[in-house]
């Protein structure tokens, strides 16, 4: 099938604004309404690729989508960090006085809770999607009602902005996945100098210790490592981590040792740092 990357919101959103910079601005895009839907989509061959915020400077992780690229078996192909701008937008001719309620993703209200305290007749209700609330005020031509999104949406279903840069920090950026069900490795190996890992310790005293010893040892560079509880083992703990290191035989060595040391473990994906 021709390329389609599975987004999760509608046209307008922060993940449309990934997958046009990622994949070119023609890309057709299937408009998923939920990170679930956005699996199911790959999963049924709807879309070869998807485009799935796992992170944010200020709210932090999503963790359940962890647990999707894991269980799905999902494959990590690359990053995207995208600097977020929230706007408040609405009807045009209102003003911020006459807005009663904002609607928008839970993760946008909480990066602009700050902005709100000093709206306090406003009250917040959280959504599917940014862009969506946007689209369903100007199709309902709804008063009283405005939505948190990026500009792009304002442009997008005419509405007017009422204030912009609402997010509580200014240099606030979320981290996305490229994702896709392929199990080859799409970049270079030569290009390749980051990797998501997901591994299982025994439960005694210094086995996490150990592993990421191993890590430091064979010149990897751990960027970032988050927990889950394993549903059906008490007590065990599975660890996502992301490394970057200098050359790939460093972090060969290193998945040769841990596959030995780990209880469990599992390469989710091999890509290029965006940071790097």
């Amino acid at each position: 099938m021709n390329q389609k990357v599975a987004i999760q919101g509608i046209k307008g959103s922060y993940h449309h604004s990934v997958a046009q910079a990622y994949f070119g601005t023609a890309v057709a895009v299937d408009e998923c309404m939920s990170f679930r839907e956005l699996v199911f989509s790959l999963e049924q061959q709807k879309s070869t690729d998807a485009v799935m915020a796992i992170e944010n400077s200020i709210a932090g992780s999503i963790i359940p989508n962890y647990a999707y690229i894991d269980e799905h078996d999902l494959t990590i192909s690359g990053e995207y960090f995208l600097p977020i701008h929230h706007c408040l937008m609405a009807l045009k001719g209102q003003t911020i006085a006459e807005i009663k309620e904002v609607h928008s993703h839970p993760m946008a209200l909480l990066q602009c809770k700050e902005f709100f305290r000093a709206h306090p007749h406003i009250k917040l209700v959280e959504d599917a999607d940014t862009a969506a609330v946007a689209k369903r005020i100007h199709l309902q031509q709804q008063k009283g009602v405005a939505a948190i999104a990026g500009a792009t949406a304002a442009e997008i279903y005419e509405l007017d902005i009422l204030a912009q840069e609402i997010q509580t920090i200014k240099t606030n950026s979320t981290r996305f996945f490229i994702l896709n069900t392929r199990k080859e490795t799409v970049v270079p190996q030569t290009a390749v100098n980051k990797a998501s890992l997901k591994f299982v310790t025994d439960h005694k005293r210094g086995s996490l210790a150990t592993v990421l010893n191993v890590m430091s040892d064979c010149n990897l560079n751990l960027t970032k490592i988050q927990s889950l509880p394993v549903i059906d083992m008490p007590w065990k703990y599975s660890f996502f981590v992301d490394v970057t290191f200098d050359t790939y035989e460093d972090y060969q060595k290193a998945i040769a040792i841990l596959k030995i040391m780990a209880l469990e473990i599992k390469v989710l994906g091999e890509y290029k740092n965006q940071n790097g």
